[in-house]
């Protein structure tokens, strides 16, 4: 069906996907759109339920705990996006028939584990082992909430002029991910303290605590939020700009990248930009309000920069390089998965 990995391409999902979504209903307030990470139903009485869905990992040179990190986290990202943490929990797994009963028990604690931290109770779902089964995608999974209708964010709320955040760092799960799946070759190429500080960010992968501290105040001036996923930190800020129906205006010196990132991405040759960087999110707020909610995250010792402004549609997505101005390029696969495949071909370890 398609040449590239990963998410289906934006042509795709306008021209094909979203015209057949089953039966129109007056209740769906947020449906399938590009850039938007949850779907809001009306529940009426002033309420609004927020769903969002996602693949679950099982990665094996990742570990157990991680995968099931992963699955519950990246879920949690989406959700938190709304202001609101989760509440409740759909999994579907479609797992191999070569994992064991012990490695299945461990990954379930986990996910259970993962789920009560945050507050989340498992409501339902499917669990069940495939033979021929060898993805890192063992199912998909769903998480709800049900909040004020009125307080529920979405991505496509942003508005010109609002103020372009994003928190912590450029690439933060890629280059995580990439470290603990090629140990050897990170600690040998770039140092033992790169490895050890890209592995010890993985458990960072969560924004959850992010986007509740950054609404946490009444008339917080968060006007929308996206996680930052496939196509890293510039593509996270040109679907918000594309779901809202704006431009954009992006000062490249301005991104946040970590000396780790940097490393890392230098060894696997990408650029950290343009990477998978779930923990991280964006932002976007009333400009008047910007030191106060990058003064409350970093109180809470999360990182927070800005690093552009919501314009009118009319004048593009821009990125701004060295005092130039050019159209920012949406890349439509993640090169992290080149990267990733790529390593593991030439027998990285």
């Amino acid at each position: 069906m398609s040449d590239t990995l990963g998410k289906i391409n934006h042509s795709q999902f306008e021209d094909f996907l979203k015209q057949r979504c089953g039966k129109e209903r007056d209740e769906v307030l947020v449906g399938p759109e590009f850039g938007v990470d949850v779907s809001v139903v009306d529940l009426h009485g002033g309420k609004a339920m927020a769903l969002t869905s996602d693949p679950l990992s099982l990665i094996p040179s990742l570990g157990l705990e991680e995968s099931a990190w992963l699955s519950v986290h990246l879920m949690a990202n989406d959700m938190a996006t709304t202001g609101f943490a989760p509440m409740f929990g759909q999994f579907v797994l479609n797992l191999p028939a070569q994992l064991s009963k012990n490695d299945f028990e461990i990954y379930w604690n986990h996910i259970h584990q993962f789920c009560r931290d945050i507050n989340l109770s498992i409501t339902g779902g499917h669990t069940g082992f495939i033979e021929g089964q060898n993805s890192t995608i063992a199912g998909g999974g769903t998480f709800i909430t049900i909040a004020p209708k009125e307080e529920i964010l979405v991505s496509k709320y942003a508005d010109v002029g609002d103020v372009i955040l994003v928190t912590k760092t450029s690439a933060l799960s890629s280059t995580a991910i990439l470290a603990m799946s090629f140990p050897e070759t990170v600690k040998n190429k770039i140092g033992k303290e790169f490895f050890y500080s890209a592995s010890a960010s993985f458990y960072e992968t969560s924004s959850l605590k992010d986007t509740l501290t950054a609404v946490q105040t009444e008339n917080s001036g968060v006007t929308a939020m996206h996680d930052v996923t496939e196509g890293g930190v510039l593509g996270a800020i040109y679907e918000l700009a594309i779901a809202s129906g704006n431009g954009a205006e992006i000062f490249s010196e301005k991104l946040p990248i970590g000396e780790v990132q940097s490393a890392v991405c230098n060894l696997f040759s990408l650029d950290p930009r343009y990477c998978i960087g779930a923990g991280s999110m964006i932002i976007t707020c009333k400009k008047d309000k910007t030191s106060e909610i990058i003064s409350r995250l970093k109180a809470n010792h999360i990182p927070c920069t800005e690093v552009g402004v919501m314009t009118e549609k009319n004048l593009g997505i821009k990125l701004i390089e060295n005092e130039k101005a050019s159209d920012l390029i949406y890349c439509e696969e993640d090169p992290y998965w080149n990267a990733f495949f790529k390593a593991y071909k030439n027998g990285w370890k």
